[in-house]
């Protein structure tokens, strides 16, 4: 079973959304263990650019691996503040570690009561069940 982090919101398209600890009008992005293990080893990692404007579950970036490339969707919308720029050297990070080190971009939420159209653990997790029904 996929693990899932209790303190996140995620979406249909496997990212989650963390609020910033230190800073309550941003939210940490990135994707979920189920996503980078159906992936496989992440070779490249295409992010947005700070300043950049992205929407909520508009793609506003990739994620690339030998099997694929695949989308990333924004979970909200918001202005891009930080890309973790370790990613460009180290994309294999989101495969080691996508809850913490692996993270992916951090926006500033024009709304943030977009949070309350993802999904929590629970509801990510049933989910997860659904497609493994299919």
């Amino acid at each position: 079973m996929s693990q899932i982090e209790k303190d996140r919101r995620y979406t249909r398209e496997h990212e989650w959304a963390l609020v910033d600890e230190d800073h309550p009008n941003v939210v940490i992005v990135g994707i979920t263990d189920y996503a980078q293990d159906k992936l496989g080893d992440i070779v490249m990692v295409e992010l947005p650019t700070v300043g950049d404007k992205i929407e909520q579950d508009e793609t506003c970036g990739t994620v690339e691996s030998p099997k694929s490339v695949s989308d990333l969707f924004a979970p909200v919308t918001g202005k891009v503040v930080e890309v973790n720029e370790a990613l460009t050297d180290s994309p294999e990070l989101v495969n080691e570690d996508c809850y913490d080190e692996g993270w992916l971009f951090k926006v500033e939420l024009a709304d943030k009561s977009e949070l309350d159209d993802l999904m929590d653990a629970r509801e990510y997790e049933a989910f997860l069940n659904s497609l493994d029904e299919d």
